[in-house]
């Protein structure tokens, strides 16, 4: 189950099926991104395909010596587009191909319309989200609920999103849902309807134990999203931001013009490949050790080329050295630039007192260590504001709920009131009345005996302690212990044997901790298959975007003046 392996062989097999020839790929801004998770545009240059053109564009030349490949999204939009394009031909001949479900009607409007008989082929291809690791996926939707309820829109393009990757992956799973999410069980039944409507397409080779798919509110853990990150796509993703594998660094002070945005992609990055799920420290070594191999080759390339021989061993090289260059310069800009904000931030001190909030229950030290936190003139109003958030959403209901004092601390260091407001947000978005599960105190003897031991041993690593939530419902998942009552199935068939394919999907958005937790899970339990997905994927300013979208907090009235923030819905 490797959901980059499945997107790229779907573009592949699209290329081939069109055989040799220069090509044109047209595609729509959202299978544009689809496409650039899982090919670089010079991988696709040596299938022909030499120019990369948007359906939506109104200025393209004629050019009949090129074909075309089509990869679009079924909207009325592209079908609109596709019919003005096939009544007036720019290409000599057209392969479409869409990313989902095509309606008969549809296809009949592009039959009426291709009057010059162009199109080669119209085929469904179910590449309808983003790879963004092999077991994480995403569909770059940001604010999908208002209120606990679906946005109708977002609702169908995650019903569309989820069935392909079913059918991406050649799966018909049972559905399980978080019983406390209205929104989780509305989704399960819509793919229920789309799987039982489409039966002819869903119909794979039987399983001896069939597939699941378990369906998550970001409601139940708000907690996971709040904390800094430690290891180095998570952390990259926290503090610089990552959109579809591309990193703006244009802020970085003296950054050269080359290096204003770069590409961390695994695919065809090896350094991040092997150092994506490392903690920071050892990253820092990492990086040192790529730096020194660099320089060992750096000589040889600048001696005297005397022979012909000297000359053809720099040009054969050459390639590989400028590769070498581009990743050793990237990886340090990046890790500089982390570094510099870890100091400047006082990251190292806020990160310890977010994980004590996340992870112990001393409500005495968390409330001092807030409050002295909250007094260094270094700790941003962000890191101030996202220290008390989860100070009230872990202290809720404690006696000695001190969170008043803390707003008004807030308050006395100049914290905006957009991030004093998004603290009642919080709360009123993942608050214990919302929560199906208990986050912070363990109820089982074996958890109790695990955190006494852990508390006794110390921790190995204090910034890397929390592990979210999924993990123990993943954990209980696999053994076979997961509360129906809590997670039900949908309909009356339930699972006997433990379950070997598992696709989680995270209303509300997934985060890079999480998908840790599932790379972790899949290396270390055999016969288990694990593959995570969310309507987006969250760093904490992407995730107080969506509890601010989701329009909650304006039911407080403190804070009924808050902007409403539907503009970011994509």
């Amino acid at each position: 189950m490797n959901v980059v392996f499945a997107v790229k062989q779907y573009v592949s097999k699209m290329i081939e099926d069109s055989g040799p020839g220069m090509k044109v790929l047209l595609m729509d801004k959202e299978t544009t991104g689809i496409v650039s998770m899982v090919y670089t545009q010079s991988e696709i240059l040596q299938k022909e395909v030499y120019l990369f053109e948007r359906i939506d564009s109104q200025n393209r030349e004629i050019m009949k010596h090129l074909k075309a490949i089509c990869f679009l999204r079924p909207t009325k939009e592209n079908v609109d587009y596709l019919i003005q394009e096939l009544r007036r031909p720019k290409y000599s001949i057209y392969f479409i191909y869409f990313s989902n479900v095509i309606s008969k009607s549809d296809v009949k409007s592009l039959a009426e319309a291709d009057e010059q008989e162009v199109v080669a082929e119209v085929q469904e291809f179910y590449g309808d989200y983003i790879a963004v690791n092999p077991h994480l996926f995403s569909l770059n939707i940001l604010g999908c609920c208002q209120g606990r309820n679906w946005g109708p829109a977002q609702l169908s393009r995650t019903t569309q999103g989820l069935t392909a990757l079913l059918l991406s992956l050649k799966k018909c799973p049972m559905i399980r849902y978080q019983l406390s999410s209205e929104a989780a069980k509305r989704l399960a039944e819509c793919v229920k309807q789309v799987i039982t409507k489409e039966y002819e397409l869903f119909e794979f080779r039987r399983t001896e134990v069939p597939p699941l798919l378990l369906i998550l509110d970001r409601c139940d853990d708000a907690i996971t999203p709040l904390l800094n990150q430690w290891t180095y796509q998570a952390m990259v993703h926290e503090l610089l931001g990552i959109n579809n594998n591309r990193i703006d660094l244009s802020r970085v002070p003296g950054i050269s013009k080359d290096l204003r945005e770069v590409v961390l992609s695994a695919e065809n990055d090896e350094f991040y490949a092997n150092n994506m799920y490392l903690n920071f420290a050892e990253i820092g070594s990492n990086i040192k050790n790529l730096m020194e191999d660099f320089q060992k080759k750096k000589p040889k390339e600048q001696q005297k080329l005397e022979s012909i021989a000297d000359m053809k061993a720099f040009v054969e090289n050459y390639p590989q050295f400028k590769k070498m260059s581009g990743t050793v310069s990237k990886h340090v800009t990046v890790v500089g630039e982390l570094s510099r904000l870890v100091s400047e931030r006082n990251l190292l001190e806020v990160s310890e007192v977010e994980q004590e909030l996340a992870c112990q229950n001393d409500h005495s030290s968390a409330l001092q260590n807030v409050k002295r936190l909250l007094q260094n003139p270094k700790v941003t109003e962000f890191d101030a504001a996202r220290l008390v958030m989860l100070y009230a959403l872990h202290y809720e209901r404690h006696s000695s709920n001190s969170l008043p004092g803390l707003m008004m601390d807030l308050r006395n260091k100049g914290v905006s009131e957009k991030y004093r407001k998004l603290v009642s947000a919080v709360i009123e978005y993942g608050g214990k009345r919302v929560r199906g599960s208990d986050l912070f105190s363990p109820k089982d003897a074996v958890a109790i005996t695990k955190q006494f031991l852990k508390g006794l041993k110390g921790v190995e690593n204090v910034y890397t302690q929390h592990q979210p939530f999924l993990h123990e419902t993943l954990d209980h998942l696999i053994k076979g212990k997961l509360k129906e009552n809590v997670y039900p199935y949908l309909g009356p068939s339930t699972l006997r044997d433990r379950p070997q394919d598992i696709i989680v999907f995270i209303i509300g958005g997934a985060t890079y901790e999480e998908a840790l937790t599932v790379y972790n899970l899949n290396r270390t339990t055999p016969g288990v298959r694990i593959v995570l997905g969310g309507t987006t994927v969250h760093n904490t300013k992407s995730f107080l975007e969506e509890v601010l979208a989701s329009g909650l907090h304006s039911r407080s009235r403190e804070s009924s003046q808050v902007p409403s923030r539907s503009a970011s819905r994509r």
